[in-house]
């Protein structure tokens, strides 16, 4: 039996090519369109990223924080390994506040809600995760309704507690209402409503490293 190595359908966007909202001596603050990897994938295939396009310019630069590849939204990359921990670390403590919007299926009961569903990777469809109560690590998610759609949908604000693979995307489909135009947990008229993952990395806010309180925005594209 011989087998065929199938190389990965990676199309990313290359206009604009990188997006910098903010740069300053610790810290880049970019917007990463849908469909661009965060960090380079494994096959060769999947170099293109934005932190190696970031590289190109600033070869210093590190990954803060990651949106998966079809998410939209802020980025922050350090430029020096003291900014680095310093920022990472809030992440790890959860003191940093993230904001994102997404267009979830069907009519949304309430409008307001808090998900606390334990999170591992699906086995078995892998890089699919699922909620998983004997071994899954705790995710919580807080979540708003912004607007009400016709399809029927709803414009959602939500705010992780934590910061789990694919959270998001698994707690809006375990409560429900999966994310319009996700290949991963949607399907039928919920996949094919959009061409891509209507999930938006909207705000975020941390503490500088030189110790200021900051919080960047970037308008949602849909």
């Amino acid at each position: 039996m011989t087998f065929e190595l199938v190389t990965p359908v990676y199309n990313p966007p290359m206009e604009p090519y990188v997006s910098i909202l903010y740069r300053d001596d610790d810290l880049i603050v970019l917007d990463k369109p849908s469909g661009l990897l965060s960090v380079p994938g494994r096959n060769p295939a999947l170099f293109d990223s934005l932190a190696t396009r970031v590289q190109k310019q600033f070869p210093k630069a590190l990954m803060i924080n990651r949106l998966d590849k079809d998410t939209s939204g802020i980025v922050l990359m350090s430029l020096n390994r003291k900014a680095h921990a310093a920022i990472a670390l809030q992440f790890e403590n959860r003191t940093t506040q993230k904001s994102y919007i997404a267009v979830v299926y069907g009519e949304v009961a309430g409008d307001s809600g808090h998900i606390d569903l334990p999170l591992a990777i699906d086995p078995d469809n892998k890089p699919r995760h699922r909620v998983d109560h004997e071994n899954g690590r705790a995710a919580q998610t807080d979540w708003h309704v912004l607007e009400r759609l016709p399809l029927p949908a709803a414009r959602v604000r939500l705010h992780p507690l934590t910061g789990r693979t694919h959270q998001l995307r698994v707690h809006m489909k375990a409560l429900g209402h999966p994310i319009l135009g996700d290949e991963f947990y949607a399907d039928g008229v919920a996949l094919a409503a959009s061409n891509r993952l209507l999930l938006h990395a909207q705000e975020l806010s941390f503490r500088h490293p030189d110790g200021r309180d900051v919080t960047f925005t970037v308008p949602c594209p849909f």
